[in-house]
C-alpha cells in the first residue's frame, strides 16, 4: 500500500514532499520517516521513481501523459505480473491508441533501471545531498 498511497490523495504536494508530484523533495521525506516498515519502502520507491522519471527520464512535459499511462497500463500489467488490489481496481483504466509522448521501450528501459536501484544507497545519497537526487528540471505540470 505504500507504493500507491501517494497518488491516492487529491493534494499530491503533501504525500510528495513539494509543491507538486513532479518536485519530489526525498530529503523531506526522509527527515519525517524511517524505513524500517515495508510501507515506507515502497512509499519511499514511489517517491524514487517519480523524482527519477520528472527529473531523468522525462524530457517534457504534457498533460498527453495521462493517455499515454492508460494505453500502457494492460501491457505492464501484464509484463510484470501485477496483482492490482481489489480496492483500486476502478482507478485503472485502460485505453487502445497510439502513444504520444512515451514509448514502450523507453518506459520498460525506466523500470528495468529503476527495479536497480538499493533504496538504502538512495537513502545514504539523498541524506549526504549527492546532487542528483537535489536537482530538478523545469517541467511544468
Amino acid at each position: 500500500n505504500g507504493v500507491i498511497y501517494p497518488d491516492s490523495v487529491s493534494d499530491k504536494s503533501l504525500t510528495h514532499y513539494g509543491p507538486k508530484s513532479s518536485k519530489v523533495h526525498l530529503k523531506k521525506f526522509l527527515e519525517n520517516n524511517s524505513l524500517e516498515s515495508d510501507y515506507n519502502k515502497g512509499y519511499f520507491i514511489h517517491l524514487i521513481t517519480d523524482y527519477i522519471f520528472y527529473n531523468h527520464f522525462l524530457s517534457y512535459f504534457s498533460k498527453n501523459i495521462y493517455n499515454d499511462y492508460d494505453i500502457l497500463n494492460e501491457y505492464l500489467i501484464k509484463k510484470y505480473k501485477i496483482s492490482i488490489p481489489k480496492s483500486i481496481e476502478e482507478d485503472i483504466f485502460y485505453k487502445e491508441g497510439n502513444l504520444s509522448i512515451l514509448s514502450l521501450e523507453d518506459i520498460v528501459d525506466f523500470i528495468d533501471n529503476v527495479s536497480n536501484y538499493d533504496i538504502f544507497d538512495v537513502q545514504n545519497e539523498v541524506l549526504n545531498n549527492v546532487s542528483y537526487w537535489c536537482t530538478y528540471t523545469q517541467l511544468s505540470k
